[in-house]
């Protein structure tokens, strides 16, 4: 006899979410089910509602700004829509929990994260002080967190990204939830650690037999973790499927549009380039000193070294990526260089000129030479300033005239593929991809010799993230601009880089040109990230076709 299916545990039936002020609806009429024991992933490009979706099912959204306008949702056969504030409140982390993408706003940053775990148990009513805290003990080390007892008493800062999410893991399913969602809970790690975290849902998922519904803009990791898919754009559902059909077969053209972006790690065949070196590092090192209190009086502790001595050599017209895992020393290495922090020791030669050991003063003149564009624009840009003066920003301080700057800001946004028209608006007017390009005009404003790309695309969806890489790409090819791209995405770095340098633990364990590092590593380190790349086994390039075939 063939074994019953499981029982469904989600189900969505024809659910539209509006906006208050216009009645716009941001998810049209969308019906899914997602069963004990399965993953479905729901995957799009920003915008396309799949957040949204999340939010109705937890009966999170904001009650100012959308409303459930049409459908029925219901969890574990009880209705969320008909539900009570207080029926909903005892069926989060009962019966539903969610996994947000970035776990430091969703912990409390004054409080130990044992203390916010157990919180979720007694706010539901279970057990003594005692028994809850056995119970999040053995929660931590279900999630593999080393030493139980410490992380408990640590708070969110004192832990790496990797072990904030198994905290927020932990905290969703300590009552073992029925259904799990989680929202982009891989996108800011590194490629061993997301592995590590999606190896560890699973697992989690198999002992307790949830059902997951997994949203996340990552094809690599939908390859590895979803039974089936569903595809949405603008609100609407355009394609469900198994993971097969829908990766190796879809049926739809914006399907394979999306599918098509997935950089692959086999890097692009590109004629050698790069003219005069524009920026030599040697023996470059980063220490911290550490200090600790002793009768009143400051004593320095031995330092603790973010980068050991480093050389490093960057031409112009050539893109050079860092890649490594949270900690390797990538981040210290793009600040020292950028003297955003002083470097302990070592020689930072720009264009021939040694800029190491300069004063601020000293510096100033130079600081327009190099250039730096961070993870989020939304932080990095000011937020009540407009495109046109976040643009001229920097040329208005090093002399230029107002008029001249505003007529630069055009041609820069139109060179990053925005309009003119747009310099009036303000960032919060613009999708995360358009502002990321605001990012790169502001940071090219200054005609800089190098410019680095700290995780600059790893927040963005992957259609926009091909657009983004692509013009970046451009850009170094028609300016000569040099550029230092960090990344933990090796599909990326393979796309755009000419040569790459891994780093771990603060040193440089391998460089050379992308071909040679990803397809003959020497280094076990590297055969190691390679490794753990998703979606490895996928061929997403054939997909690279004409619309007119696509929709065939």
């Amino acid at each position: 006899m063939t074994a019953p299916a499981p029982a469904e545990v989600l189900r969505i039936e024809g659910l539209t979410v509006s906006l208050k002020a216009t009645g716009q609806p941001t998810v049209a009429d969308l019906s899914l089910a997602v069963r004990a024991g399965e993953t479905l992933c729901v995957v799009g490009e920003s915008g396309s509602g799949k957040s949204v979706t999340s939010l109705a099912v937890m009966g999170l959204l904001d009650p100012a700004a959308l409303a459930v306008t049409a459908g029925r949702i219901t969890v574990d056969g009880e209705d969320v829509l008909a539900a009570s504030p207080e029926q909903l409140r005892r069926m989060r982390a009962t019966r539903m929990s969610m996994v947000f993408q970035e776990p430091m706003t969703a912990l409390n940053p004054v409080e130990t994260v044992g203390a916010q775990v157990e919180e979720v148990l007694k706010v539901h009513g279970i057990g003594d002080a005692a028994a809850r805290r056995r119970q999040v003990l053995e929660m931590f080390a279900s999630v593999h967190l080393p030493n139980p007892e410490r992380i408990h008493a640590s708070y969110p800062h004192q832990l790496s990204g990797g072990q904030r999410q198994r905290i927020v893991i932990s905290m969703a399913l300590i009552l073992r939830p029925k259904l799990l969602i989680a929202d982009e809970p891989t996108t800011a790690l590194d490629v061993t650690t997301q592995r590590q975290i999606l190896l560890l849902i699973r697992e989690l998922q198999e002992r307790f037999g949830t059902a997951v519904l997994f949203i996340t803009h990552d094809f690599g990791v939908v390859s590895e973790i979803a039974d089936r898919i569903v595809v949405m754009n603008r609100g609407r559902m355009v394609e469900i499927g198994s993971r097969d059909d829908v990766l190796a077969r879809p049926s739809q053209s914006y399907t394979r549009m999306l599918v098509a972006s997935v950089p692959s790690l086999v890097p692009p065949e590109r004629a050698p380039g790069g003219g005069s070196e524009v920026l030599t590092v040697a023996g470059l090192a980063k220490s911290y000193g550490q200090t600790r209190g002793l009768g009143g009086i400051l004593r320095r502790k031995a330092g603790v070294a973010a980068l050991h001595p480093t050389d490093m050599r960057l031409a112009r017209g050539e893109i050079l990526g860092i890649v490594g895992e949270s900690g390797s020393g990538k981040t210290t290495l793009a600040r020292c260089i950028m003297r955003l922090v002083p470097p302990s020791s070592g020689s930072i030669r720009l264009d021939g000129t040694e800029i190491a050991g300069l004063s601020n003063a000293a510096l100033r003149p130079h600081r327009r030479r190099l250039q730096i564009v961070f993870q989020d624009p939304f932080r990095s840009l000011n937020a009540r300033m407009r495109v046109r003066d976040l643009i001229a920003e920097g040329p208005l301080n090093f002399g230029v005239s107002r008029e001249a700057a505003y007529a630069r800001a055009g041609e820069l946004l139109e060179r990053v593929g925005l309009s003119r028209e747009m310099l009036g608006r303000f960032p919060h007017q613009f999708s995360g991809g358009q502002r990321q390009r605001i990012a790169i005009a502001r940071a090219l404003a200054l005609e800089p010799d190098v410019l680095v790309a700290d995780e600059s695309v790893s927040a963005l969806d992957v259609s926009v993230q091909s657009q983004v890489l692509a013009l970046l790409r451009g850009i170094c090819d028609e300016s000569g601009v040099g550029i230092l791209f960090i990344t933990h995405d090796l599909r990326v770095a393979a796309q755009i880089c000419d040569r790459i340098a891994v780093m771990r633990r603060g040193e440089v364990v391998e460089t050379g040109t992308a071909a040679a590092v990803l397809a003959a590593p020497t280094h076990p380190y590297t055969r190691e990230l390679i490794a753990a790349a998703p979606g490895r086994g996928w061929n997403f390039a054939e997909f690279r076709a004409e619309p007119q075939a696509a929709a065939l």
